[in-house]
C-alpha cells in the first residue's frame, strides 16, 4: 500500500515554509524563493522547465525521490494560484504553464467549486470542495497503490500533520532565516504525533531531514 508523504518540503532554520504576503509576483511570499535556491541549481529543476544542465549531487538525488512511486497529489488552492474568492472563470490553469510538474492527478483543496482541469503531460487537476479528508480519499484512489505526496502549502501540511494523516515527511533545510511568513512547526508536536527522525544528509546547498511514523 502506498505512503502519505511530504517531500521535498524546502524549510528555514527557523522553521517557515512561506514567506509572508502571497501574491502574484510572490507566489511563494516574499523571499520565499529563497527557500527554494537549493532546488533551483538540481537538474530535476531545470529538465522541468525545459532547461539544459543543472547539479547532479545530494540535492537532485533527493528531488528525483521526491517525485517516484507518486500517483496524486494534494495541493491548496494557495499553490494552485492567487486567486481568492469564487472562480471568476477558468483563465487561471496554475503557475506552471501547459505542462505541469506533476503528471499525475492533482487535488486540490478550495471553498468553490470548479471542473477538472486536463492539462499537458498526464496532469489533472480536481478541484475538492469537502475538506482534507475527502481530497486525500480521492488521491488515494487515484494513485491505485502508489504514494500521494501531499504537495503544500504549509497550512494544508499543517493540517494533514495534525490529524495524524502523513507517514513520512522530507525537509530540506536551506540556510535561511525568513523572520516572517508561515510557520509550520507551531502549536504541532511532531514527537508526540509519533515522528521521529531517520536520517540526516548534508547536501550541496541545503540539509536533508528524513522523518517517520515510528
Amino acid at each position: 500500500m502506498g505512503k502519505v508523504r511530504v517531500a521535498s518540503f524546502s524549510l528555514s532554520l527557523d522553521g517557515f515554509g512561506a514567506g509572508p504576503r502571497q501574491d502574484l509576483q510572490n507566489p511563494l511570499g516574499v523571499r520565499g524563493l529563497e527557500l527554494h535556491a537549493w532546488f533551483q541549481k538540481t537538474e530535476v529543476f531545470k529538465n522541468m522547465h525545459d532547461q539544459s544542465g543543472g547539479t547532479k549531487g545530494i540535492d537532485n538525488d533527493f528531488a528525483v525521490r521526491s517525485f517516484e512511486n507518486v500517483g496524486a497529489f494534494v495541493l491548496g488552492r494557495n499553490m494552485f494560484g492567487p486567486v481568492r474568492g469564487p472562480w471568476k472563470d477558468d483563465s487561471w490553469k496554475g503557475w506552471w504553464g501547459p505542462n505541469p510538474p506533476y503528471h499525475t492527478p492533482v487535488f486540490v483543496l478550495t471553498h468553490h467549486a470548479r471542473a477538472p482541469l486536463q492539462m499537458e503531460g498526464g496532469t489533472t487537476f480536481y478541484f475538492v470542495t469537502d475538506g482534507i479528508d475527502s481530497a486525500l480519499k480521492q488521491a488515494k484512489e487515484a494513485a491505485n497503490g502508489k504514494d500521494v505526496r501531499i504537495g503544500a502549502g504549509v497550512s494544508v501540511i499543517r493540517q494533514y500533520l495534525s490529524t495524524g494523516q502523513v507517514d513520512e515527511i522530507h525537509f530540506a533545510m536551506s540556510p535561511v532565516l525568513m523572520g516572517e511568513g508561515e510557520h509550520l512547526f507551531s502549536g504541532i508536536n511532531l514527537h508526540e504525533l509519533g515522528f521521529a527522525p531517520v536520517k540526516t544528509v548534508v547536501g550541496e546547498s541545503a540539509t536533508h531531514v528524513l522523518i517517520k511514523k515510528r
